[in-house]
């Protein structure tokens, strides 16, 4: 695979200039892989990302980072330098990705495969663990990007969970173009390149992805939080809530027009009354049965929560991806009720029994 865009600022010198190989294939031989490994290391958390964007999975993401990085090592001697080697692993990557989705559905949330549940007293829907569900992406994977703060900020906007739920509806090679040019920055002619394609048809994709997300993503204003203070007191008095089973609270804190849905089920609810309804039927029962772990995912506020089971023992339950709007109010809850995300994020299956307590 030969690098075929104009070099970036800062870009490294590999490949071809002085003190290099002048043939290629004397590149690969000369570079160890403790140097290529030195190399690419700082661009595998941004890769991570950027895969996850285009795969809607931290497990699919982390793959097709490794075959990136397989690919890179195998055909580092024709690497030219002719760009920087962060535009020629986000080249091997996207396409990887690309092939990876060939074979593949989308992985949405619930609120994309129907209307909500209407009695939330009725039995739910079989679950779909067969489906391939969106994932969560921990916070700490978009920490390790950089130490710029900006950098950070822009990072956590770009994996918002409603955008990458909205990207799953797009085609995958639409999908590439939207996250390349309004994502990363790329200009139209590069993507092109990468592609295979015209630079008009990367403008005329990207234009049908902008109208798609447009009526599918919320917008910027929509998606920033409210202050810290504020935000943290609510955080807190939503795990209070969780932890006493107290719906009454809970209610408090959510919008009117709130949703809840838990994959792997594909029932959800829409509306704070309905939600109250579900927690008090199916959801609460004493006070101390879960245990609220805060984190964070997809640059929101999150928490693990851990169920007690009848030896009174904490274990892994869910992930629970919260949106807080700046307006104020809990105007969405993701619960994903796959035990075992909660090992992406670095948390124990079993919780210690310091730990498990009612708040006060």
């Amino acid at each position: 695979m030969s690098a075929t865009v104009k070099a970036e600022p800062g870009s490294l010198p590999l490949g071809g200039g002085p003190g290099r190989p002048a043939h290629p294939h004397e590149g690969a031989a000369m570079l160890g892989s403790d140097d290529f490994a030195r190399l690419t290391d700082p661009f595998r958390p941004e890769l991570l990302a950027h895969c996850y964007r285009m795969l809607g999975s931290v497990h699919d993401a982390e793959d097709q980072v490794q075959e990136t990085l397989i690919r890179a090592w195998r055909s580092y001697g024709e690497f030219e330098g002719r760009a920087s080697l962060r535009t020629w692993l986000y080249r091997i990557a996207t396409n990887a990705c690309l092939r990876a989705l060939e074979n593949r559905g989308r992985r949405p949330l619930p609120t994309g495969l129907g209307g909500p549940g209407e009695d939330p007293e009725a039995p739910l829907a079989p679950e779909r663990p067969e489906a391939l569900w969106l994932q969560p992406l921990p916070d700490a994977l978009l920490r390790a990007q950089a130490a710029d703060p900006a950098s950070v900020t822009v990072s956590r906007m770009s994996v918002r969970l409603a955008l990458i739920a909205a990207l799953q509806y797009l085609p995958a090679r639409q999908r590439a173009v939207l996250i390349l040019r309004d994502v990363l920055g790329w200009r139209a002619s590069e993507v092109a390149g990468m592609l295979g394609v015209s630079a008009a048809a990367v403008n005329s994709a990207l234009q049908r992805a902008r109208d798609h997300l447009r009526q599918a993503a919320p917008a910027q204003d929509d998606i920033r939080e409210p202050a810290e203070p504020e935000l943290r007191a609510l955080l807190d008095q939503y795990a209070l809530a969780f932890e006493n089973a107290d719906v009454a609270a809970l209610m408090r804190l959510l919008r009117d027009d709130a949703v809840l849905e838990m994959p792997p089920q594909p029932t959800w609810f829409a509306g704070r009354g309905q939600i109250g309804r579900f927690l008090a039927f199916r959801v609460f029962g004493r006070p101390g049965d879960f245990a609220m772990v805060p984190t964070a995912a997809n640059g929101q506020p999150a928490f693990a929560a851990y169920l007690r089971g009848h030896d009174g023992v904490h274990r892994a339950h869910a992930v629970q991806v919260l949106t807080v709007p700046a307006a104020g109010g809990i105007a969405h809850v993701v619960s994903f009720n796959q035990p075992e995300l909660l090992a992406l994020f670095g948390l124990p299956e079993v919780l210690p029994a310091t730990a498990a307590r009612t708040r006060p």
